[in-house]
């Protein structure tokens, strides 16, 4: 397991989060400097710790252990749902339109 590349994967997301390592370390109830150590890979971090940041930080733990992990369909819906679940009913009819829009350009080009 390369933790140093898990480390850079959780650093990338916590700062497209716009946390800084104290709110995050904060967040899941650890250390500063333990949230250091992980994004450097300089420490091996439990699965309650990968759990809790995956779920902190609104991602997948697969998308903190690996670069291309495979997702499912279901899950794809999943995070769509996720995704759509504060707009109004305006932009949710909208980004329905668009999916709508772009499926039958796909459909014409491919």
């Amino acid at each position: 397991m390369d933790y140093y590349a898990i480390g850079q994967r959780i650093r990338r997301v916590r700062k497209a989060s716009r946390l800084s390592q104290e709110e995050l370390a904060e967040l899941i109830g650890i250390s500063t400097t333990h949230m250091s150590h992980i994004e450097t890979g300089n420490t091996k971090l439990s699965l309650q710790v990968l759990v809790s940041l995956a779920e902190k930080l609104g991602v997948r733990t697969d998308d903190l252990l690996f670069d291309d992990a495979p997702v499912s369909r279901s899950a794809t819906i999943d995070e769509l749902v996720q995704a759509l679940d504060g707009c109004t009913e305006k932009e949710v009819r909208f980004v329905k339109e668009l999916a709508q829009a772009a499926i039958q350009a796909k459909n014409k080009y491919l």
